[in-house]
């Protein structure tokens, strides 16, 4: 009987962490447990966080330095995890490295697999130079990032990439075309369905959850909530980010007691919130760099059959109204205190009951992360036949 192939993947975000990139790789894992033997190298997860690790999947977790919001975020919380990498990737025995971003991590797995002589997967979920060319960063940092991302990508067996676009411009930064994959995106359609019960409020509200960052400033939906004149709808975030600090300040000043802070939460738990919800809200800033990007959040609230009230970049607004999936407008206020307005109506005359099954029907039909995560692991298994092929 042949011995069962043997995968590592380093990640520094893993389940139970409510991210893309934690839902991607446990997706990942999942579908390479059908017939490898698996191990996940990531960090520990803030305190309080339900572990529940499938039986299947071995899971290390080691200590890692966090911001104040809890983000493994900026250039010593990814040392902090990426130096320890290192010797953590040496001490397992791998037949195929995977490596999600940030592009430090995939230099370690990079050095790791040219020494050990194993292949290595990178699956990145965008595209790191860009974004920090998008936020005005120094060009000798530009430079510097942009290196690191070509070396692991030229190292790579195989690259993953979650659209088209992303494929395209890992292409331009030095990945070979014959070597990127595009899987797409997705959600769990087991945790976010409509089945879900929906959270427990006496108010109607709009739900943002996950990271709260520069390239997604959702302070437009506070500016617009404050534009919506019945003080009982309400807007609550879930998540950590850079900006949210700012953000209560910001609530605090327009909008006193209508925008609630709930920290960080499970997936059953986000599931439940959006499920709730008058609208799940979702937002790029054009022109930063990152207009290619089809945010998770979109899938999330699809799978639950709730509207999406989206603002920014065009690619992600053309998925909800390709989708039918509920607003998509401009990164402005006024635009989005119109939606949600619009949203609000559906809401009271029961449309978007009526409604809900046509967008989770869309969810299962175009976003189930069991699909892509068995496409990632496609990508992973040619990496390992092309390896025993060239002597690795």
């Amino acid at each position: 009987m042949p011995r069962r192939r043997r995968v590592v993947i380093a990640t520094r975000l893993y389940a139970p962490e409510v991210t893309a990139a934690s839902f991607r790789m446990d997706a990942l894992a999942r579908a390479l447990a059908q017939d490898s033997d698996v191990t996940v190298l990531t960090s520990r997860p803030p305190r309080g966080s339900a572990i529940e690790d499938p039986p299947a999947i071995t899971v290390r977790r080691a200590p890692v330095l966090r911001d104040r919001s809890g983000a493994i975020r900026g250039y010593v919380q990814y040392l902090s995890f990426d130096i320890p990498l290192f010797f953590r990737l040496l001490l397992h025995r791998a037949d195929v490295i995977i490596a999600e971003a940030p592009p430090t991590t995939g230099a370690v797995a990079a050095v790791v697999s040219t020494i050990t002589r194993r292949p290595l997967v990178y699956y990145p979920g965008d595209v790191w130079t860009d974004a920090v060319a998008s936020m005005a960063a120094p060009r000798a940092v530009v430079a510097v990032m942009r290196a690191i991302e070509s070396f692991v990508l030229w190292r790579a067996a195989g690259a993953v990439a979650v659209s088209s676009e992303v494929a395209e411009r890992l292409g331009a930064i030095g990945g070979r075309p014959d070597r990127v994959t595009t899987v797409g995106n997705g959600i769990d359609t087991d945790v976010f369905s409509p089945d879900v019960p929906a959270a427990a409020t006496d108010r109607p509200y709009f739900v943002y959850t996950g990271t709260m960052s520069e390239w997604q400033q959702p302070d437009v939906f506070i500016r617009a909530l404050a534009d919506i004149a019945d003080p009982e709808v309400e807007i609550r975030f879930f998540g950590q980010g850079a900006v949210e600090s700012e953000l209560r300040a910001l609530a605090e000043q327009l909008v006193p007691g209508r925008v609630h802070f709930g920290g960080l939460v499970g997936p059953a738990e986000s599931a439940s919130w959006i499920r709730g919800s008058v609208a799940a809200l979702v937002s790029i800033v054009p022109g930063i760099g990152y207009d290619f990007a089809r945010p998770t959040k979109t899938y999330a609230a699809a799978a639950v059959g709730t509207p999406v009230l989206f603002a920014g970049a065009d690619t992600g607004g053309q998925v909800v109204r390709g989708g039918d999936l509920g607003e998509a407008v401009g990164f402005d206020a006024h635009e989005v205190g119109a939606a949600m307005r619009r949203l609000l109506a559906a809401w009271a005359d029961g449309s978007t009951e009526r409604t809900r099954p046509d967008r989770v029907a869309w969810a299962v039909g175009n976003a189930s992360l069991r699909t892509v995560g068995e496409r990632a692991a496609e990508v992973v298994r040619g990496a390992h036949r092309g390896s025993r092929r060239g002597g690795q």
